[in-house]
């Protein structure tokens, strides 16, 4: 196993052309938005009942509870979000009401240490009988995640301790020995949140069970089939009956045997996020090869362009190597931040350029994708072509939403997106000994550490419109260390000075990174240009879907067709073998975004088409010219509803 890699440790403070907006939407729109939706207070919108299920099971309400059985986890990642804004930015008003909220849990927890308001409320006594539907250790898992993140940003133990005695009391539930529950999670989470709780206590008890879990994993005899049996065979969600389809939770084989991406794509993603952080506490050969696997498999064989993954509506899952239809893709937003988690501990692991640059590909293309322009409304799922028409009508596309939604009855993905924003300074910089790696190029402050030196470092970024960055280093004192740049896969140029003395690269190392190895002082300065061009890019000749077609993408942003710029029925839309490109900005997007102009061809009958004729042997095509206008993948559906293309076919022969 390579020397392990950390995020650099010490404060992030963003100050970013293109990402300053969005951190402001998490902090004044989305965070206060979630926690109206959270205790029903949108109108029009589907109400959460998360909130009010902790007073009833609290008694400070009547009633029974309502939602669906993990409706506990959207206050858990709420409060995580929440839990990084204040790291970044003391906010006494929003603090109160975290407070207010971890009292309201404290409680509701049980004297033994449980907290779970589905069984408390409605299954009473029936705690730990369906694992694998019932998201009990999954609801824990975002639970101990919020208490750890809140711990770490205000120093206040009171939800540590709570979910302390709660991982306190699972540790008695399961394990191996007699007269314990040998089961394990039907949605993996409490894994990674128990490596954090180790990080939060030093007790390594924490960092044993969330191992236990992984390695429990795909036993035989199948422990979901011997519950199911135990309960009379009841069924919670019998539409899936996940019971018996070990895949879908890749429980079909233990954890270290499995090299292809199966089932439900958020899941798999979290089990590998729990993987690589327990190789990297345990420096587990085996377990870091099996990460290999199944990233490989992810990314080369089962990955949209713009980062999303989960082909299949059914059990919002990955089907077959090559399988990615632009149309019917799941890609849920919260798969993309389940893959982005696992590029980050990657990077600790296996320090490569290949695992930031997937992390990025997410970033600025689904994740971003999963949220309105404005902070207010969501999608859940992100395909890569719309033709509204026939949602409504054909019943394959019943999950694709040609606009975004306020809220929804499963609501996942929207604090997902808001807690993985306002924590995105912890993906920006990696440490190994004497190298400060730069993963992610935006904007702001960093105060750190490298071998023993403080350091501050500061980042100016025009990243996103011109490919030109700006550092400003500041040790202690002045001594030699290394900052590695890396090379995105997107840019084959990048021109580095260094107090004016200039250096072209046409790619980093072997690793992927510039590194600049020097005596550093106060106030030197390294300015970086990467060549941003537009790339016409293409899938593997086995993805069926779009042979023939290309998408466009400069710099770290996918591009797509939409119905405001090009008109209807985008799939007559020819792209030919032109490399003049028009760059323009495009008044409501943020600032910087350019969209992209291009002459293309739009085919069309060649006279009038017979009206009543369905098929005809004597048609014809011709093509007309015209101007095709391409925009920014994550900023589609933000001006009504309308066709959407990422993918256009290529005039054939070019």
């Amino acid at each position: 196993m390579n020397d392990i890699t950390t995020a650099a440790s010490g404060k992030v403070q963003i100050q970013d052309v293109f990402w300053s907006e969005y951190i402001r939407l998490v902090r004044e729109v989305m965070v206060p938005y979630q926690w109206e939706a959270l205790n029903d207070r949108i109108e029009g919108a589907v109400p959460s009942h998360a909130i009010r299920n902790f007073k009833i099971a609290a008694g400070r309400e009547e009633g029974g509870f309502n939602g669906m059985v993990f409706q506990d986890s959207d206050v858990g990642k709420w409060l995580e979000a929440v839990a990084y804004l204040l790291e970044t930015r003391r906010d006494s008003a929003l603090e109160d009401i975290a407070d207010e909220v971890i009292e309201l849990l404290i409680a509701a927890q049980r004297a033994d240490g449980y907290l779970n308001t589905y069984f408390l409320l409605k299954e009473p006594g029936q705690e730990w009988s369906n694992l694998a539907e019932c998201h009990e250790l999954y609801c824990a898992g975002h639970l101990i995640e919020a208490a750890t993140a809140y711990y770490r940003a205000t120093g206040k133990r009171k939800l540590l301790d709570a979910v302390s005695r709660y991982a306190d009391y699972i540790a008695s539930v399961f394990g191996t020995g007699p007269g314990k529950l040998h089961g394990y999670d039907g949605h993996q989470e409490i894994e990674l949140a128990l490596v954090k709780l180790f990080h939060a206590t030093g007790k390594r008890e924490y960092l044993e069970l969330g191992r236990y879990f992984l390695e429990q994993r795909g036993q035989q005899p199948s422990y979901f089939e011997e519950e199911w049996e135990r309960r009379g065979r009841t069924l919670h969600f019998p539409e899936l009956d996940i019971v018996h389809d070990p895949l879908y939770n890749q429980s079909h084989v233990p954890v270290r045997e499995q090299a292809t991406a199966e089932g439900h794509a958020v899941r798999l993603v979290y089990m590998c996020t729990a993987m690589a952080d327990i190789a990297l506490e345990t420096k587990d050969a085996g377990l870091l090869a099996a990460c290999r696997k199944l990233w490989d498999n992810i990314v080369n064989r089962r990955m949209y362009i713009t980062g999303g993954i989960g082909s299949m509506e059914q059990g919002e899952s990955f089907t077959a190597d090559y399988d990615l239809p632009p149309d019917l893709a799941y890609a849920e937003t919260c798969a993309s931040v389940g893959l982005i988690f696992f590029a980050r501990r990657m990077l600790a692991l296996d320090h490569h350029r290949k695992y930031a640059d997937v992390l990025e590909r997410a970033l600025y293309n689904t994740v971003i994708s999963g949220m309105s322009l404005d902070g207010t409304k969501f999608f859940y799922v992100n395909p890569l072509e719309v033709y509204p028409e026939v949602l409504g009508k054909n019943k394959n596309y019943k999950h694709i939403q040609a606009e975004r939604q306020g809220w929804f009855t499963c609501a996942c993905c929207p604090p997902n997106v808001a807690r993985l924003l306002a924590s995105l300074g912890d993906y920006m910089y990696s440490a190994q000994g004497d190298t400060l790696y730069v993963e992610l190029y935006i904007g702001g402050q960093l105060e750190t550490v490298v071998n023993g030196l403080p350091l501050r470092l500061e980042q100016h970024s025009s990243y996103v419109t011109d490919g030109k960055v700006r550092f400003v280093v500041d040790p202690e004192q002045e001594r030699e260390f290394t900052i590695a740049l890396r090379m995105p896969e997107w840019s084959n140029e990048a021109i580095v000075s260094i107090q004016g003395q200039a250096r072209t690269y046409s790619g980093g190392s072997a690793d992927g990174y510039i590194h600049l190895t020097r005596s550093w002082a106060s106030g030197d300065a390294i300015e970086v240009c990467f060549a941003m061009p537009v790339h016409r890019m293409k899938g593997h000749p086995h993805i069926r879907q779009i042979f023939s077609k290309v998408a466009l993408q400069r710099g770290p942003f996918v591009y797509c067709l939409e119905e405001a710029d090009n008109g209807k029925r985008l799939y007559q839309l020819r792209l030919p073998a032109v490399q003049a490109y028009t760059l323009a900005e495009e008044p409501g997007f943020p600032a910087g975004i350019q969209t992209l102009s291009v002459p293309g061809i739009r085919a069309q009958p060649e006279g009038e088409w017979v009206a009543e004729g369905l098929y005809s042997s004597g048609a014809s095509w011709t093509g007309r010219e015209v101007q095709l206008k391409f925009i920014p993948y994550f900023a589609w559906a933000n001006r009504g509803a309308g066709e959407m293309s990422v993918w256009v076919e290529e005039e054939a022969g070019r």
